[in-house]
């Protein structure tokens, strides 16, 4: 793909992630505001009582297939909605660049595909894509805004985490390994760092997962948090699960600490990431992800059924999701512990099952759920 000069084809961060969370919670007459900082602002509306929860995110390909690439973007967009356990979006716009360095031949190949594909990721949704904007730029870049109005039970607002909650995730990491460790299949100086932990097909592999993991909705956990009473939840994106994790914190209305036991990651890139020379710091949860997994702060006896039906082919349509942490008293901040259980999730499909990738409501030592 097409990326800017010194990227090192890295996961799409996620402009949005990277520029606006600096923000906090904001109490104002006709309700809470969430403003600049977390995944959507919600605004008040001046009519009964109704508020307007609105996102936007784009980032530059990092897979080579234009239709994948924009379900990912879709899905990337979509999932800060997901996070305040929104689950119907009333609207959308695609934002395109498209390169100038693409001949015409190039451009009517590759645009509508990636188009087609950021469509059909918002029909799955179950909202539509009404408009955008088209621009020429140096680079490819994709992406969108997202849009709805909302009564106050539509949403669950990221501030209410208490101590004894537990912590789960609802996507494995390492796309950010994965997505290198296959464009370095054809670089030898690179591939030769690596090429003793893994092989060429499980490199192919982890590739297909991490792009489909990217390009599934965040939807049906979403729809969870407010059957399973969620407290705060964010997506794992561009800041990786130790960054999220502390913009969450920071967030609450109570003295609350994020504790990481478990890192869920795709299986091989924990291996990667060693023989790379801690690749991109995947174990102390700092790599990047590009539409993750939602983070999500749960009451501990809800927790394992949470993971249960996210699994099942019923209601979460075989997705996984893992409790990953707890969440105890503190002053607002977020930490993994000095070991960290690395829990290998398999490739869908794959006939070998690591050895805890199938436990899928994994606990810290500290909790013991029933």
């Amino acid at each position: 793909p097409d990326r800017p000069p010194g990227e090192d084809g890295g996961s799409g961060t996620g402009v949005g992630d990277e520029t606006a969370e600096f923000g906090q919670l904001v109490s104002v007459a006709q309700g809470p505001r969430l403003g600049i900082g977390m995944d959507s602002c919600v605004i008040p509306l001046r009519h009964g009582g109704l508020s307007l929860v609105q996102t936007t995110d784009f980032f530059y390909p990092l897979v080579e297939d234009p239709y994948m690439m924009g379900r990912i973007a879709c899905a990337n967009v979509l999932s800060d909605l997901y996070a305040m356990g929104i689950t119907e979006c009333d609207n959308m716009l695609m934002l395109l660049s498209i390169s100038q360095k693409m001949n015409e031949k190039e451009r009517d190949q590759v645009m509508p595909l990636m188009m087609k594909g950021f469509r059909d990721a918002a029909e799955e949704a179950g909202t539509s894509v009404t408009g955008g904007q088209t621009v020429i730029n140096p680079w490819i870049i994709v992406g969108g805004v997202a849009s709805v109005v909302c009564q106050p039970n539509d949403f669950i607002m990221p501030d209410s985490a208490i101590p004894g909650d537990v912590l789960v995730l609802t996507k494995p990491l390492g796309t950010q390994v994965a997505v290198n460790a296959h464009q370095w299949l054809d670089i030898p100086e690179k591939w030769n760092k690596i090429k003793l932990v893994i092989s060429r097909e499980e490199v192919e592999q982890a590739y297909q997962e991490a792009m489909l993991n990217m390009a599934t909705l965040n939807r049906t956990a979403a729809a969870l948090m407010h059957k399973f009473n969620a407290h705060a939840a964010t997506d794992v994106t561009g800041f990786g699960i130790i960054g999220h994790a502390q913009n969450l914190s920071q967030q609450q209305k109570n003295d609350v600490a994020f504790v990481i036991h478990n890192l869920p990651i795709i299986s091989k890139m924990a291996a990667i990431s060693k023989a790379g020379g801690n690749l991109f710091g995947l174990l102390q949860g700092t790599s990047s992800e590009t539409s993750g997994g939602l983070l999500i702060c749960l009451p501990r006896e809800q927790a394992a059924r949470f993971c249960a039906e996210m699994k099942s082919s019923r209601v979460g349509d075989g997705q996984q999701a893992w409790i990953i942490g707890i969440v105890e008293k503190g002053n607002r901040c977020a930490r993994i512990i000095d070991k960290p259980r690395i829990i290998e999730v398999p490739y869908r499909g794959s006939v070998v099952s690591a050895q805890e990738g199938s436990n899928n409501n994994a606990s810290p030592p500290e909790v013991q759920l029933t």
